[in-house]
């Protein structure tokens, strides 16, 4: 049965911002061509600038990766081999890899289920003589419970670093996410709120000897050209994505707002179905990266809304701690019962700056119809 008023929503729509931004990311780029300063240089030095001064935090390292942003700042705070951190499973499986990098292994604990982020009440019964530091997520642009997480540490004597990948310009208790911790992690992946047109990241900080420490280990490890102190990496940014990104951040604002906005409207049309939706606390304000109901029957659910023109996606269909390159952990299904729900329930909605209001309501609409009547697959 056709669907009255159908509309296509697409989930995400890259082709459009860049539409928006062309003439201005071409002179960016044309300006990096012409200095030749294609790795590092003056457009990424301008953009660490801005980054440390949004992210209202000291430092700002620019790196090619997120995952290259929390390695480096588990070698900072001296995680090697045989150590433990803590983190969440519901996160992407970067989050767990950079642990591994150092030699250390992941201990992972279950979320809370009103929000998907790490539980603080369950952080320290997993800590031992080994635990170096704990790594809290901030799952798809909503801060996690930072006060209950810094206490733990502070009593514990161990580092906190944000995995702060999904949630630029985030606010926990009115400050900025990425400057709690000893340092944090920013990724630049084309899909998120800030996002490169390629890979890059970042590393911000407060802390001058972690910044130092950061910016010699992402260029081979030299305290000056030809002088290598340590075993470093090539973790450096490219020009071309600091002058994209210099672009981009004036906007970020004002995408943000939208995403909020949509978000709102999300949650309106869906308040009175039988819809699971995160919880918005108080103290946090988040970015909504991704705006993740959880729903039952999900592949039926989704199978439906896109027959209807809503198309969705998964973030993350399998929690990492039953992934098998982490099986060596002994974690067994059932381990983290509320990770593991969430990861067989939830479904990522369509959500970016440059849908219009129509759209949104038109996905809440088929969302709220398809789940309510029971995946009967007619039209409402």
């Amino acid at each position: 049965m056709v669907v009255l008023n159908r509309m296509n929503v697409p989930y995400f729509d890259l082709k459009a911002q860049y539409a928006e931004l062309r003439s201005e990311v071409c002179a960016a780029i044309d300006r990096v061509c012409q200095n030749a300063s294609f790795i590092l240089g003056e457009e990424v030095n301008r953009f660490e600038e801005s980054f440390a001064t949004y992210c209202e935090t000291k430092h700002c390292v620019a790196l090619n990766s997120g995952t290259s942003a929390l390695h480096l700042a588990l070698l900072s705070a001296g995680v090697g081999p045989g150590d433990e951190v803590i983190t969440t499973a519901n996160t992407f499986v970067a989050t767990a890899e950079a642990i591994c990098y150092t030699g250390a292994a992941p201990v992972f604990t279950d979320i809370e289920p009103a929000t998907g982020n790490l539980d603080p009440a369950l952080i320290e019964r997993a800590i031992t003589h080994r635990t170096k530091a704990i790594i809290p997520v901030h799952l798809y642009g909503r801060p996690a419970a930072l006060d209950g997480i810094l206490d733990i540490a502070k009593r514990n004597r161990l580092a906190v670093i944000e995995d702060a990948c999904q949630a630029h310009g985030a606010r926990y208790c009115g400050g900025r996410v990425g400057g709690f911790g000893y340092a944090a992690a920013f990724s630049f992946y084309p899909g998120k709120n800030l996002g490169a047109y390629g890979e890059g990241g970042a590393l911000t900080t407060n802390d001058d000897a972690v910044a130092q420490f950061a910016r010699e280990m992402r260029s081979h490890g030299e305290s000056k050209r030809y002088y290598h102190d340590r075993i470093g990496y090539n973790y450096r940014m490219d020009g071309f994505q600091g002058a994209v990104l210099n672009v981009k951040i004036k906007y970020l604002d004002r995408w943000t707002a939208k995403r909020q906005e949509f978000a709102r409207l999300y949650r309106e049309r869906l308040s009175g179905s039988n819809i699971r939706i995160p919880d918005d606390r108080s103290e946090c304000e988040s970015v909504y990266h991704l705006f993740t109901p959880w729903v039952q029957n999900r592949n039926a659910v989704r199978e439906e809304l896109a027959r209807r023109g809503v198309q969705t996606a998964v973030h993350y269909p399998v929690p990492v701690h039953l992934q098998k390159a982490y099986s060596y952990l002994g974690y067994k299904s059932g381990s983290l019962t509320h990770t593991e729900k969430a990861c067989a329930e939830v479904i990522s909605m369509p959500l970016f700056p440059e849908m219009n209001r129509e759209q949104v309501l038109y996905a809440a609409e088929m969302l709220a119809a398809v789940v309510d009547s029971g995946l009967s697959g007619t039209a409402p």
